[in-house]
This record gives C-alpha cells, structure tokens and sequence, in this order.
C-alpha cells in the first residue's frame, strides 16, 4: 500500500504555481482592457454585477498558503502512523498488545470467539518466545498478528539498521511458529520519529498507533472508567488499544464487544481497516483516500 504525504516544498511549489498563474491573468487583464475602462477598473462593481474575478493579491495568497499549512498540513512534512482511518461504513479495530504476561490471554481468545470477533494481537520478541502456543492459537483463530519489536525498546534511540533487525529477527521467529510473516508494526511506548515511520516502511510494514487508549494497564482505572473512555470517542474507522494484561480487561471486555456490536459497529483487524490503493495521512494521524 502505498502511503502519500504531502510535504512543505510541495505546498511551497503549489502556492508558488497558483501566484503565477494570478499573476498571469492580472497581466493579460491589463493589457487587453479597452481605453477608457482602465479608469473604472478599481470602482466597485454595481448591484447585480460579478466582482472582479481576480481579486486575491500575492501578499493574500501567501497569507492563505500559510494558514492552510498551519490549520490543515501542519505535520504533514512528518512521517507519521496510522492513528485512524477515515471510513463510512462503521468498521472499527480492536488491538491487543502482548508484551509481559500471558494468564489472561486464554479469557481474551474464549471472548473473541464467543462475539465473533478478530482483533489484531501486536506481539513482543519475548513474549513470542515464551509462549509460542498462544501465537499459535491466536493465528489459527483468524486474529493478526503485528510485529511489536524484538525487545520493546525505545525505536527513536536506535539506528535504521537497528530497527530494522528488531523488526525483521521478530518477523523470523513469527514465521517459524504460524508460518507468515507480519505487515504491521507497532511501537514500543507509542514511541516514533520520522527516522523509525521511514525504517518501519522500508521494511514493508505499516506503522499503527491508535485513537481510544483504554490505558487498562493502570490498576487504578475502573471498568466503567474504561468503557466511558471507548465510547465516548469510537467512531468509523477507530483504533482501540487494550493489553492481554490489561487488569480490568476480563471486566471490560465483553461488555465493550457487546455494547459496540448492539450499535452497528463491525469489527474487522487493522489490515482490513485500512484503505487499499494510494492514500495519504492527514495531520491527525487519519488514514485518507489519495
């Protein structure tokens, strides 16, 4: 899939293109106005009448160029993931993150199936080694699998040929267990720059972040906490995070599933949610049709 962002030097040469072009048309006006008119030319048109069509000057045009960058594409220069796409038919992602312990996994599966409903599992290097069953239970129950990285590290620390190896050793050993290879990749503490979105792509991956953070990973968040927070921002095209050792997630689980899917909202894994052909990523992370 191939992934369109509009940067700075291409508004840049559009703005500079549309000056031209006003500039152009100004000229011609100019020089091809009848004598006589040239002195009625700056009065104000009279009622009923069109006014000038060429009345943005280059100072507006400018000044337009800018507040459109900054309201619109700020950010855009930057590599960004994939936060949410932008979708009408109320197709929504569960992910699932799977980096420490594995005691409620098995709940998380029976759940899954008793809605059925696939999730995308984003899985750690270790947590693959240490429980190569339950990557092979959740891939023979439908779900995805994402790479998460080898060793859950800080990505913006590491070079490109680190974050490559961290994303390629994972790809291995998934491949060794369900015999397929990841094409999405989530950072470790949602952490990235443009250095990791660049490595991440050219590994054939595609970065995802999310748009609900359940944050089940604080004791303290109540199930009705949790639920308020999903649902007081799902929308078409959203990306939910949970963790398989989310500690209310055996409490909120269900409950979610179900109040989600009584509301028309369809659950499908984060490569069906996402666009096919060229697409671009606004500045909130929104996945968008080129």
């Amino acid at each position: 899939m191939k992934i369109f962002v509009i940067t700075r030097k291409t508004l840049y040469i559009a703005a500079a293109c549309i000056l031209a072009a006003v500039l152009a048309a100004v000229l011609i006006g100019v020089f091809s106005a009848p004598k006589g008119r040239e002195k009625s030319a700056s009065a104000a048109p009279q009622s009923g009448q069109p006014a000038s069509p060429v009345s943005v000057s280059a100072e507006g045009l400018l000044s337009s160029s800018e507040a459109y960058e900054k309201e619109v594409l700020a950010g855009l220069h930057r590599e960004l993931p994939v936060y949410s796409v932008a979708r009408s038919d109320k197709k929504i992602a569960l992910t699932i993150d799977a980096a420490w312990d594995d005691d409620k996994t098995p709940f998380i599966l029976e759940t899954l199936k008793r809605y059925n409903v696939k999730a995308t599992f984003f899985l750690c290097g270790f947590w693959v080694k240490a429980y190569p069953e339950q990557v092979k239970a959740i891939s023979e129950a439908g779900h995805a699998i994402g790479n998460h990285s080898m060793s859950h590290p800080h990505m913006t620390k590491l070079s490109p040929d680190q974050i490559l190896n961290e994303i390629g050793s994972l790809d291995d050993l998934i491949e060794s267990i369900t015999g397929e290879r990841t094409v999405l990749f989530r950072a470790p503490f949602g952490e990235y720059d443009d250095k990791v979105i660049r490595a991440v792509r050219d590994s054939g991956h595609e970065a995802i972040q999310w748009d609900i953070d359940t944050i089940d990973w604080k004791p303290e968040r109540s199930s009705q906490k949790i639920l308020d927070t999903v649902f007081s921002k799902l929308d078409e095209g959203s990306i939910i995070l949970c963790h398989n050792n989310g500690y209310k997630i055996e409490e909120y689980l269900p409950t979610l599933l179900e109040t989600a899917l009584a509301n028309g909202f369809e659950f499908v894994t984060v490569d069906e949610l996402l666009l096919p052909g060229e697409t671009l990523i606004d500045v909130n992370g929104v996945q968008k049709s080129k």
